[in-house]
């Protein structure tokens, strides 16, 4: 179910988001304290974010379409849901809290697959990936999400303007193994 991002009050939202308190880490992924995250952002300091790539019975991948007015990639793709990791916030319930906020989806087992670094683009992210197999409904955030959509992992990758923090992710799962796994 998309919604119309035109809906939501575009100036209320980035400030919202802006204001969100972050937990930093140093280069080692030890925690050093919080910041806003438009502090976080404009001095690109370490922080930690989670990564849940969602799957279905037939083993694609749920890829979602950013809204314009997201503060980084605006417009991009998607291969995972999640988001940055609050201050004193624990990683696993991050990912919980941002799975259902993003895509709707709540009472289901999360599999952690992966922990990584992502340092691009004036991004300095450790990251902790999270495998979900769904097959319900989606109920989209329409501050965040503008589409959702499945395909296969092959031919989610190659869609153009593919987020480079979640195609990192989905090309280590595929190279580990992790995807072909059986649910």
């Amino acid at each position: 179910m998309a919604t119309d991002p035109g809906v939501s009050s575009e100036p209320t939202t980035v400030q919202r988001i802006s204001d969100e308190s972050i937990q930093l880490v140093d280069a080692r992924n030890r925690p050093c304290g919080s910041a806003l995250r438009a502090t976080m952002r404009r001095y690109r300091f370490w922080h930690r974010a989670t990564y849940i790539v969602v799957r279905n019975a037939q083993g694609e991948l749920c890829v979602q379409r950013r809204t314009l007015f997201k503060e980084v990639f605006p417009g991009g793709i998607d291969l995972a849901a999640g988001g940055v990791v609050g201050a004193g916030e624990a990683v696993h319930v991050a990912a919980r809290r941002e799975l259902a906020e993003e895509l709707g989806i709540e009472g289901v087992p999360l599999r952690h697959v992966l922990e990584f670094v992502h340092a691009r683009n004036g991004n300095h992210i450790f990251g902790s990936a999270y495998l979900v197999d769904y097959d319900g409904p989606l109920i989209l955030q329409a501050e965040e999400v503008a589409e959702a959509f499945w395909l296969p992992p092959e031919q989610a990758l190659v869609l153009e303007d593919v987020t480079p923090d979640t195609r990192q992710v989905v090309e280590t799962l595929i190279h580990d193994g992790s995807l072909a796994a059986s649910r």
